[in-house]
């Protein structure tokens, strides 16, 4: 099959097409035929060399994909050749066909294009997992989202007013927090004009965030616990601002505050398949009518991901960034 791999660390210009072999499915796994796959920061930080994939995983880029199903492994029940199907990867998205463990694997809701769905998975298992399970996320409250025209961030906005939140979101222009607007964001900070902490603290009355979705770290970890509210809750999921920070204890303590840091890629396949489920259960129902759709930036051939990746560093897209496989 034809993939993308990266000649050792570098810029966006070590990416290569190679033919590698098709991938053998394990027992509980699957093999799909790839239609799309979605772009991640954490694709780009792998070919920098500051991100090596989990033991195990493969070694191509790439972290989530749409397509239908080839193969079914030997103990996989759930699956049936031909099923139109989107998946969260540890890793190997970047090809024309993956191997997945099946308990991490959506079905593409009826109506929906298959090669869109691959804008899906990464997204709405990020944002479940860090907004509703460990941000515990409640209608009423306020969620502050950095990046807010991102993947990730638009993804959060849909989710957070579909469950009754108010919304406050940072971006860097006013085209990117009018896409932020349109898809019901409350309040609107540009980042390059604005101090964050003091445009959220007016428009709360003071108050601030109750959960805080943070990308960025460094310096904005310290700038995010003066934008909390009481008993507020940050969560941590990268390190484009930075890996190292000084946060201000005593304000956090004050606050009576929380700070969670995780990543998805590297948990167990148990926790991932656990993850999956509850996305199923508690996120799938508004994609299948509609409330929640992926925001779609831009498709770049495989042969292009290098482009697509230049996109992504541009900062200047809004949703997701797919490769048509």
């Amino acid at each position: 099959m034809r993939a993308c791999e990266y000649a050792g660390a570098g810029d966006a210009s070590v990416l290569r097409l190679v033919e590698v072999a098709d991938p053998e499915p394990g027992p509980g796994d699957i093999v799909i035929d790839v239609a799309s796959a979605g772009l991640n920061r954490a694709d780009i930080a792998q070919r920098a060399g500051s991100y090596p994939p989990p033991p195990g995983a493969s070694p191509l880029p790439g972290l989530e994909v749409s397509g239908t199903v080839a193969i079914v492994g030997a103990d996989v029940s759930t699956w049936a050749v031909g099923d139109r199907v989107c998946a969260l990867l540890a890793g190997g998205g970047y090809a024309e066909r993956v191997a997945v463990d099946a308990r991490h694997v959506l079905r593409v809701p009826d109506g929906m294009a298959v090669a869109d769905a691959a804008a899906l998975p990464e997204a709405t298992a990020t944002v479940h997992y860090n907004v509703f399970s460990r941000g515990r996320l409640r209608e009423g409250e306020t969620l502050l989202v950095h990046g807010g025209s991102s993947g990730i961030g638009t993804m959060a906005i849909q989710l957070a007013k579909a469950r009754g939140a108010r919304v406050a979101v940072t971006a860097g222009s006013a085209a990117k927090l009018d896409a932020c607007a349109r898809l019901g964001a409350d309040v609107l900070i540009d980042y390059r004009e604005q101090d964050f902490v003091a445009a959220l603290l007016d428009q709360t009355d003071g108050r601030g965030a109750d959960v805080v979705l943070d990308p960025v770290g460094g310096t904005y970890l310290a700038r995010d616990i003066r934008a909390l509210a009481p008993e507020g809750r940050i969560v941590l999921i990268g390190t484009q601002g930075g890996a190292d920070s000084t946060i201000p204890l005593g304000a956090l303590m004050t606050r009576r505050g929380e700070v969670h840091a995780t990543t998805l890629r590297s948990q167990s396949a148990q926790a991932k398949a656990e993850i999956v489920r509850a996305v199923r259960d508690e996120v799938w129902p508004l994609v299948v009518d509609g409330r929640v759709r992926p925001v779609i930036d831009s498709r770049f051939p495989l042969d292009r991901a290098g482009d697509a990746q230049r996109r992504m560093e541009s900062s200047e897209h809004v949703g997701k960034i797919l490769l048509s496989i």
